[in-house]
């Protein structure tokens, strides 16, 4: 390809669109997960709207130029890592968003941050619930993209539970609308979700239609202190057996102290593990939700148990939890697993993630949405360690084979990308990966959408 056809793309897109400035280019090579195979790409390309993106599109497949597609580069599996030589396609620009409070429903560009949605649907009394601890810097492409969760989808469920359609621009530079703002679709093979959680490998979301929910009820949090992690993993358990809390995390000992260091907000350091729970439940059902998680946790050795129905106190240790990653994060690079389990194996998972820290020499950090089983266990290592970051990256990939033997899963909310795919066969088996490249080759045949992700 001749730098005449790329300047030909330039000409054909608004002035500014395709940008090819050295310095700037480095501001998209690498996501949140710092992938250190990261590529140097041909241009950046930021379209607003979806002709622009089929404009990308076709001249990509014209030329055989891959095509990367890029969120807000929250992404902690590599999952929007730049490729040598491809077009990476921010859809930072793309950022319409309508609300139909009559349907319930949010219409958005994928650029739109999932918190501004959540603020729309807000101030019409609605409620988007998906809320990823990065919410605030996240963006519903990445989001559908990846199908990422949160705090509430213990009760509330994850994104591909609120998307009812999608417009999705294939690699032909096809543009296809799928499902819409009807509630109820049984019209042919449910392609919608096919795309929820594709990581860019088989199209390019330019418009999603999101499912709103009225205004969630108030809620009750519930804190419990542990002095051992046993307890509290136990407890989680012992909860979810009998109820559906509308939230239920947890920190353990390194997460808590970091979030102290970060910004002091008198959280328990000498504990071994903190759970934070929340019912929403309506008057009495919330009294009995509270005080059931009450009785399981002091019944599990809680040594201290602190109740409030004031939504700024919840608020505060809801933050603190969200607080975790960048408060570890101080502690050195991160390696950041996503892994889950069914609900009864979490004590197990829990209790093998502290052997491998103990066996590879290394500081693993656990938070989790406790109440679904998805834990993220943080390993925090000094990058000029060369044997340090070895031993780190082995407990990376021990993590990944403890889930599975547990019947678990390597990601939970945060995708395969390009950091995980060595081990989604594993998890998965010859067979699904078969049918996964047989879905990919018949709607990508050239291989230009994301390479490098999941296959």
């Amino acid at each position: 390809m001749t730098g005449d056809a790329l300047a030909q793309l330039a000409a054909d897109l608004p002035e500014g669109m395709v940008v090819t400035d050295p310095d700037i280019l480095a501001g998209y090579r690498q996501d949140r997960a710092m992938d250190p195979g990261a590529g140097t790409p041909l241009a950046l390309v930021r379209p607003t709207a979806t002709a622009e993106v089929q404009a990308v599109v076709r001249w990509c497949a014209a030329h055989q130029i891959k095509v990367v597609t890029r969120g807000a580069g929250t992404s902690l599996s590599g999952g929007s890592t730049a490729v040598d030589g491809a077009i990476v396609l921010s859809t930072e620009r793309m950022r319409d968003l309508r609300i139909d409070s009559t349907t319930r429903t949010a219409t958005v560009q994928p650029g739109l941050l999932n918190a501004e949605v959540k603020a729309a649907a807000a101030a019409e009394g609605l409620w988007y619930p998906p809320d990823p601890s990065s919410f605030e810097i996240c963006s519903i492409g990445g989001n559908v993209a990846t199908n990422a969760g949160g705090l509430c989808c213990v009760k509330y469920g994850v994104t591909v539970d609120y998307v009812l359609g999608l417009e999705v621009v294939l690699a032909d530079g096809r543009a296809v609308r799928l499902g819409g703002r009807q509630i109820k679709d049984s019209a042919g093979l449910p392609l919608t979700k096919l795309f929820v959680g594709s990581e860019g490998v088989l199209g390019i979301i330019t418009e999603v239609i999101l499912r709103l929910l009225p205004a969630q009820p108030a809620a009750s949090t519930v804190v419990g202190v542990f002095p051992t992690v046993a307890g509290a993993s136990s407890a989680v358990v012992a909860v979810t057996d009998r109820i559906r809390p509308a939230m239920l995390e947890f920190m353990d000992a390194v997460a808590i102290n970091a979030v102290e260091d970060m910004v002091t907000m008198g959280l328990p350091r000498d504990a071994a593990a903190l759970l934070i729970a929340q019912s929403d439940a309506p008057g009495v059902a919330g009294a009995e939700e509270v005080a059931l998680i009450q009785q399981a946790f002091e019944s599990h050795g809680a040594t201290e148990c602190f109740m409030t129905d004031d939504p700024v106190e919840g608020e505060a240790f809801t933050a603190a939890r969200r607080a975790a990653i960048p408060a570890v994060e101080r502690l050195g690079s991160l390696l950041l697993e996503d892994v889950g389990v069914p609900l009864p194996a979490l004590p197990d998972l829990i209790d093998g993630v502290a052997r491998i820290a103990a066996a590879q020499s290394v500081t693993i950090s656990l938070i989790a949405h406790a109440g679904d089983g998805n834990t993220h266990p943080l390993i925090a290592y000094d990058p000029g360690d060369s044997a340090q970051h070895d031993r780190a990256q082995d407990a990376f990939g021990q993590i990944m084979d403890l889930a599975i033997s547990l019947d678990g899963t390597i990601t939970g909310e945060h995708g395969v990308g390009r950091l995980k795919k060595a081990w989604l066969p594993d998890q998965v088996g010859p067979d699904v990966m078969q049918l996964t490249a047989a879905i990919k080759t018949a709607l990508d045949p050239d291989g230009l959408l994301n390479p490098g992700v999941l296959l």
